[in-house]
């Protein structure tokens, strides 16, 4: 029986890709690879687990949920 080979600490678990995608619990988590893309029902899912949805908001393969994090309003005077 041969052990699997080590995953950077930085590397989903599965994934195939070059650069390797990131883990569901890195900051970067949102650069991981589409594997599923439903615009349809305002959802995706990445390559690390990861459920994006069209508000910004994220449900993680652990069950957590991050709320949408958008950037600020930015508005223009005009006159």
């Amino acid at each position: 029986m041969t052990a699997a080979p080590p995953t950077a600490p930085h590397t989903s678990p599965g994934c195939t890709h070059t650069p390797p995608c990131p883990t569901a619990d890195a900051p970067d988590r949102d650069s991981a690879r589409l594997t599923t893309h439903r615009p349809e029902q305002g959802w995706s899912r990445l390559c690390n687990g990861v459920l994006l949805f069209e508000d910004t908001g994220e449900l993680l393969p652990d069950g957590q949920i991050v709320d949408p994090h958008r950037g600020p309003v930015v508005t223009t005077a005009t006159r």
